[in-house]
C-alpha cells in the first residue's frame, strides 16, 4: 500500500474516532470539544486531497455511466461534504472559545443535527466502499442501513440523554458567586428568578445530574438560574426574589417536567405564585430559563400579575438553544407598560463559570 493510502487510512479513522469523542463533549468539555473540532477538519482537508481526483471525476460528470452502487455512493459522498462544510461553519457559530468573533449560523440546535447527519452519513459512506466490493450485497445493505440507523440514534438522543441522566455538576459557590463589584447609580434593581428547585417535587434521593435545571453548590442542591441571581447580588449587592408555585408544582423528572411545561404552554396555563412586590425598585433583572423557546408559565403570571408600568425589565435568559428565541416578544406582551431590554442569554453549559460574562454585560447596562 503507497503512503499516501495509509495517511488516508489513518485520517479516516481519526476522523471517526474524533466524531465519536465529539459525541460526549458534556464530559471533556467546551475546549476539547473545539480543539478536536479543529482536528477533524484538518483530517479532512487530508482526506479531500488524497481523494481528490475521484472528487473531480464526480464534479466533472465522470461517473454518469458508473453502476447504481457507485452512483448511490457518489450522492451519499456529495452529501456528506455539503453537510461537513455547514457543519464547519456551525461550529464556528456556536464557537466561545476560538471563534467568539463568527456571528452567523449561530444555533446549538443546527449544529446537533449537521453533527448527527455527518456521523450518519459517514458511516454510509464508509459501508458503500464494502458494499461495492462484497458479492452478498443484500447482507451488507442491511447491515449499512443498521449501523445507519444506529448511528443517527446515538447521535441525535445520546448525548442529551447522558446529560440528563449521568452528568453531575458540582462548583465552588463562592468561587462561582464573588468577584469585581458593579457601581449602580440610583436605586439598585431587584433580581427575580425562576428555577426548577423550590418549584418541583423532588424525589428524595434526586441527583444533580440536569446540567440546565439543577447543581450542587459547596453540596447542597441548587437551580441554575438561582446561582445567577446569587452573582448578580454579589456583583451590585442587590435583593434577589425567587418565582415560587403556591399551587401544583413540577413532577421530579426532567423529562415530565417538560412534558408538564409543553401542556401549560399550550393550554396558555397561568400558575398561581406567590405574590412578589416590586414597588421600591425602577428595575427588574429577571433571570429565567428558556422553556420550549419562551418563559415558563410562572414567570409569565408574575409578569401578568404585577403592575410593571414604568420599570425597564432587564433580560438574562438561560438555554440549551440559543439566544432569547421568542421570549423578549413575550415578555414585552405580557409586562405592560414596561421598557423590555435583553442583556445576555447564558447557555447552559457555560452557567457555573460565566460570572466574568455577565458581568461584562452588567457593566453595559449600570446607570
Amino acid at each position: 500500500m503507497k503512503a499516501t493510502g495509509k495517511i488516508g487510512i489513518a485520517a479516516d479513522i481519526a476522523m471517526y474516532a474524533i466524531m465519536l469523542v465529539q459525541m460526549f463533549y458534556i464530559f471533556t468539555g467546551n475546549t476539547v470539544h473545539e480543539i478536536t473540532g479543529i482536528a477533524f477538519f484538518v483530517c479532512l482537508t487530508v482526506h479531500i486531497i488524497i481523494k481528490r481526483k475521484h472528487i473531480k471525476a464526480m464534479l466533472t460528470g465522470k461517473l454518469k455511466n458508473a453502476g447504481k452502487a457507485q452512483k448511490f455512493s457518489a450522492f451519499v459522498t456529495c452529501l456528506l461534504f455539503v453537510s461537513m462544510i455547514l457543519l464547519m461553519l456551525t461550529s464556528m457559530g456556536v464557537s466561545r472559545l476560538l471563534f467568539p468573533w463568527f456571528k452567523f449560523l449561530q444555533s446549538p440546535d443546527l449544529h446537533r443535527c449537521l453533527a448527527a447527519a455527518v456521523f450518519t452519513l459517514a458511516a454510509v459512506h464508509g459501508g458503500m466502499h464494502f458494499y461495492i466490493r462484497t458479492v452478498k450485497k443484500k447482507r451488507a445493505a442491511l447491515l449499512i442501513t443498521l449501523i445507519a440507523a444506529a448511528c443517527l440514534a446515538l447521535s441525535l438522543f445520546g448525548p442529551p440523554y447522558i446529560n440528563r441522566h449521568f452528568r453531575i455538576v458540582k462548583v465552588d459557590h463562592a468561587k462561582a458567586v464573588q468577584g469585581e463589584k458593579v457601581q449602580w447609580n440610583g436605586k439598585k434593581p431587584l433580581v427575580v428568578y425562576f428555577t426548577r428547585l423550590g418549584n418541583t417535587d423532588f424525589d428524595d434521593d434526586v441527583d444533580a445530574v440536569s446540567g440546565a435545571s439543577l447543581m450542587y453548590a459547596d453540596g447542597v442542591l441548587t437551580g441554575s438560574d438561582q446561582l445567577i441571581a446569587d452573582m448578580l447580588k454579589d456583583m451590585l449587592d442587590c435583593e434577589t426574589v425567587p418565582i415560587t408555585l403556591t399551587g401544583e408544582k413540577y413532577p421530579s423528572s426532567y423529562g415530565a417536567t417538560v412534558s408538564a411545561a409543553s401542556k401549560q404552554l399550550k393550554n396558555d396555563a397561568r400558575p398561581e405564585i406567590e405574590p412578589i412586590d416590586v414597588s421600591d425598585s425602577d428595575s427588574i433583572i429577571l433571570v429565567y430559563p428558556l422553556w420550549w423557546g419562551t418563559v415558563p408559565p410562572p414567570v409569565s403570571t408574575f409578569l401578568e400579575s404585577t403592575d410593571l408600568r414604568g420599570k425597564t425589565i432587564y433580560l438574562v435568559a438561560t438555554q440549551g438553544s440559543s439566544g432569547f428565541s421568542k421570549s423578549t416578544g413575550d415578555i414585552k406582551k405580557s409586562a405592560s407598560g414596561a421598557d423590555v431590554k435583553e442583556v445576555v442569554s447564558i447557555y447552559c453549559e457555560d452557567i457555573p463559570t460565566c460570572r466574568d460574562t455577565l458581568l461584562q454585560h452588567i457593566k453595559k447596562i449600570a446607570p
